[in-house]
């Protein structure tokens, strides 16, 4: 494969995007008392419920390539996070992980359904983190699969690094603006040999960020920590941890340490830099059939 071009990302196939019009179409839910609503994207019909929960730089559809190979034999839900796509934004200006995963389970409840397994990337992952932590009996996945984890920068001692990572965050939107971010978000987010599809990929999605959403997502990233939730994740939940061999954002180190740190599985996807469910989506989608649990594909 060619290495990752540096020019402007190629716009994505019109089958690709006639793809999630059929297949993972939007739609829209209420999600609690106050009329918030929840947008998310389906895919299949039966079988085991897999939930997916994007980034902080994503949405629901650039689940497509992951999520078409695992809907022949799973029920497949990828919310667009409060802020995201036409999801409403959480009341909180600087929101925990918590208020995202209480919104979740507004969604659950609203669908009806109890997930087999939740699988979250980066910022996502930190979201199901919180889920698992206080999910009601009724609504609590059997597993929890945690890709290129954003582990949250508000523990105690942090203090500093939390402001650097908020600012430079907040000043690349002010100064790039949400075009200028999905230009440059196929390089940093992909392996070195990503597909001219995978790059179109993360840059249509990255362009249909939200800005009010992005902010509330920095100021959960730079205000929480995901090694709270985990300590308190039910003792008979089974997780695992996964990334890109060639994660630059979410290092195979920093993820296998957290891996290491509460006794968890944990598994790299080969040439796949952060986005692994877009750079190696057959790979990913193999590795989240493999999380369900047994007997449930």
């Amino acid at each position: 494969m060619e290495q990752i071009s540096r020019n402007f990302p190629p716009m994505p196939s019109h089958e690709m995007l006639a793809a999630l019009d059929s297949g993972f179409a939007e739609r829209s839910v209420e999600a609690g008392p106050d009329g918030a609503r929840v947008s998310y994207r389906s895919g299949g019909s039966q079988g085991p419920v897999i939930v997916l929960l994007h980034g902080i730089s994503s949405g629901a559809a650039s689940w497509l390539p992951c999520a078409s190979l695992l809907a022949a034999r799973a029920r497949v839900i990828a919310w667009d996070a409060p802020g995201y796509g036409n999801s409403t934004p959480l009341p909180q200006a600087e929101p925990k992980a918590s208020d995202y995963a209480q919104r979740l389970e507004g969604m659950l409840h609203a669908l009806g359904v109890c997930p087999d397994l939740v699988v979250g990337h980066s910022l996502g992952a930190l979201m199901a983190a919180a889920f698992v932590a206080q999910a009601g009996p009724d609504c609590l996945p059997e597993r929890l699969l945690l890709l290129s984890v954003a582990q949250g920068y508000g523990a105690a001692g942090n203090e500093e690094k939390s402001r650097e990572v908020s600012r430079q965050r907040l000043d690349a939107l002010a100064s790039l603006g949400v075009d200028g971010l999905a230009q440059r978000g196929p390089t940093r987010l992909l392996g070195q040999t990503a597909s001219e599809s995978a790059q179109a990929w993360v840059h249509w999605n990255m362009q249909r960020l939200r800005a009010d959403g992005y902010r509330q997502a920095v100021a959960m990233l730079c205000g929480d920590d995901i090694n709270a939730y985990l300590a308190r994740r039910p003792g008979g939940l089974p997780a695992q941890i996964a990334c890109g061999v060639q994660d630059i954002v979410t290092t195979p180190l920093a993820c296998g340490a957290l891996a290491e740190r509460f006794g968890l599985p944990f598994a790299m996807v080969p040439d796949a830099g952060h986005a692994c469910y877009i750079d190696q989506s057959g790979a990913t989608a193999r590795l989240i059939a493999a999380a369900l649990p047994p007997g449930a594909a």
